[in-house]
C-alpha cells in the first residue's frame, strides 16, 4: 500500500503508538509520519506508506499549524500541565497585555528546546536525562513564528493561534510568553489544525482508519501541489526511470512530473533546459516483481 494517510490523533496515544496500529491495519511494513504529537496533542498526523515514505523529508519542511491552550500563572517542569508543578501565582492577565508581549514572539526568533524533548545529548534522549531529575545546556534554535493571533478566552485561559516552521515547540512557546508575561505560563491543550497542505478537516479518525484504511490513502501527489504538472514524453520518462536527466523546454523550477498515461513519476527540477529528478516515486522493476 503506497500514499498517505491523514489521522486525526487522539489525546493519550503516542504518534508512534498511532503509527503503529495503522501498520497492523495495513500490513504495509514501511510506514512513518512527518512530525512527532506529544501525547496530550491531538489533531492531524500525515502517516507515508510504501513508497510515499520518500516524501517524509518534503512534509517535515512544510509549515505546521496550531490550536494552543496558554494557561497563566503555572509554570511546570514539562511547559504543560501533564508535569510537575513548579511554581504558581493567582496573578490573573488580561487579554490586552498578553497582546502588548505578543510582537516579540513573532517572525524569526530564538527558542531553546525544552527538557523534555526527543532530542539527543551525547546519545541519550533529553527526556531520558529529565526524568532523572538532571539538566544539560541546551543551544538556541532559529524557528520562525509566522503568525501568532488569540482566538478566544475560556476560565482565564486564553487560545491561541498559531503557525511556525518546524522545530517549534509550542509549549515552550507558551512558557516563554509566560515569562514575558512575568506570571509564568504553560500549555494546557494543544491541537495540530494544518501540516503543510493537510488540513485537519480532511483528517480521519483512528477508527475510520482501521475500519477501512484503503478509504483514507492519498496519492503522494497530494503533497506537492504547489508545485506545477509537467507530462514528459515516453522517451523523457525512460530516461527518467534509469536515473538520466533528461532534455526538457519546460521553464525553470520544481514539477510533479507525470508519464503521458498519467503515472504520477517523480518530484523533478527544471534548470536550463534539462529536467533531474529530485525524488522518485514509481516503483522500480525489482519491487514490482517483489510485489508479484
Amino acid at each position: 500500500m503506497t500514499g498517505i494517510i491523514i489521522a486525526d490523533k487522539p489525546e493519550g496515544l503516542t504518534s508512534f503508538a498511532v503509527v503503529r496500529q495503522i501498520r497492523r491495519a495495513t500490513g504495509e511494513k514501511k510506514i512513518g509520519h512527518s512530525g512527532t504529537l506529544d501525547p496530550m496533542a491531538t489533531g492531524v498526523l500525515a502517516v507515508f506508506l510504501g513508497r510515499a515514505t520518500r516524501a517524509i523529508e518534503f512534509a517535515m519542511e512544510g509549515t505546521k499549524r496550531y490550536r494552543a491552550r496558554l494557561h497563566p500563572g503555572l509554570v511546570t517542569d514539562t511547559q504543560d500541565t501533564t508535569g510537575t508543578i513548579l511554581w504558581q501565582t493567582d496573578a490573573s492577565v488580561s487579554r490586552e497585555q498578553l497582546e502588548k508581549v505578543l510582537p516579540q514572539f513573532r517572525g524569526e526568533i530564538q527558542q531553546v528546546p525544552p527538557m523534555f524533548a526527543a532530542l539527543r545529548h551525547n546519545g541519550k534522549r533529553l527526556y531520558e536525562i529529565a526524568r532523572e531529575g538532571k539538566t544539560v545546556q541546551r543551544q538556541p534554535r532559529t524557528i520562525t513564528i509566522h503568525s501568532l493571533i488569540v482566538a478566544g478566552e475560556e476560565n482565564g485561559d486564553f487560545i491561541l493561534d498559531v503557525e511556525c516552521s518546524k522545530g517549534t515547540y509550542i509549549r515552550t512557546l507558551c512558557n516563554d510568553i509566560g515569562e514575558a508575561l512575568g506570571c509564568g505560563a504553560c500549555m494546557a491543550a494543544l491541537r495540530r489544525t494544518g501540516n503543510g497542505p493537510f488540513d485537519i478537516k480532511n483528517a480521519h479518525s483512528l477508527e475510520q482508519i482501521l475500519a477501512a484504511p484503503e478509504k483514507c490513502l492519498l496519492p503522494v501527489e497530494t503533497l506537492f501541489t504547489d508545485s506545477p504538472v509537467l507530462f514528459c514524453s515516453r522517451e523523457q520518462e525512460r530516461r527518467l526511470r534509469n536515473g538520466a536527466d533528461s532534455d526538457t523546454d519546460a521553464q525553470d523550477g520544481v514539477y510533479r512530473v507525470y508519464s503521458e498515461e498519467g503515472e504520477f513519476l517523480l518530484l523533478g527540477r527544471a534548470e536550463e533546459g534539462t529536467l533531474r529528478t529530485v525524488k522518485s516515486f514509481f516503483e522500480t522493476e525489482s519491487e514490482v516483481a517483489l510485489r508479484k
